[in-house]
This record gives structure tokens, C-alpha cells and sequence, in this order.
């Protein structure tokens, strides 16, 4: 899971996910929207591959890169926790502001 967070924690590996969200990509039709080198894509796309947010398959001379979103659901999953404490938190919190509402002139 760490390998996952510290991929997403680059914006444009995260853009390269959104982009393969769409479906599969060259890594030349994903360098395209941004203004760096192809071996920067290249570096970018070895991180998310490493991370296992992505797999490379071998089309003729094609690359295709595919989104594997499983470590998403594990970070998902992970955060799902805190989002629920966070939740509680809020719940407390607007219990507390609605009782000193009450309590005003």
C-alpha cells in the first residue's frame, strides 16, 4: 500500500490513471497532454507499474498500458476506515451545535 500512495502522490501519475480509466494507452498518446520528455513519461509509467496501479502489455510494436485498479480498492478500503471516524467526529459535532442553538437567547 505504500508503493500505491506514493504513486498517487505525484499529479501527473494521477492524471495518467485518470487517462487509463478510459481504457488502454500507448505510453506516447499518455505523454501527449503534458510538456515533458518521453523517457519523464517513461519514469513516470515504471512507478505506477511498480506500484502495480498499471500493467504493460506487447501488442506488435504497440505498448499498451491497461489501469489495474485492485491497490486502488485496497487504499480505498484502508481510507474507508478514517472516513467513518471522520464521519463519527462530524456527527458529535453537529450534535454539539445543535444543542448550543438551543441554548442561545
Amino acid at each position: 500500500m505504500d508503493a500505491t500512495f506514493a504513486a498517487l502522490a505525484d499529479p501527473t501519475r494521477r492524471a495518467i490513471l485518470a487517462r487509463l480509466r478510459h481504457g488502454e494507452a500507448t505510453p506516447t498518446e499518455l505523454a501527449e497532454p503534458f510538456a515533458m520528455s518521453q523517457p519523464a513519461i517513461s519514469k513516470h509509467l515504471r512507478v505506477l507499474e511498480r506500484a502495480g496501479l498499471i500493467t504493460r502489455g506487447r501488442d506488435a510494436q504497440r505498448r499498451p498500458c491497461r489501469l489495474r485498479a485492485a491497490p486502488l480498492e485496497e487504499a480505498t478500503d484502508w481510507l474507508a476506515a478514517y472516513r467513518a471516524y471522520w464521519q463519527e467526529n462530524y456527527g458529535q459535532l453537529d450534535a454539539l451545535l445543535d444543542e448550543l442553538k438551543g441554548e442561545g437567547p
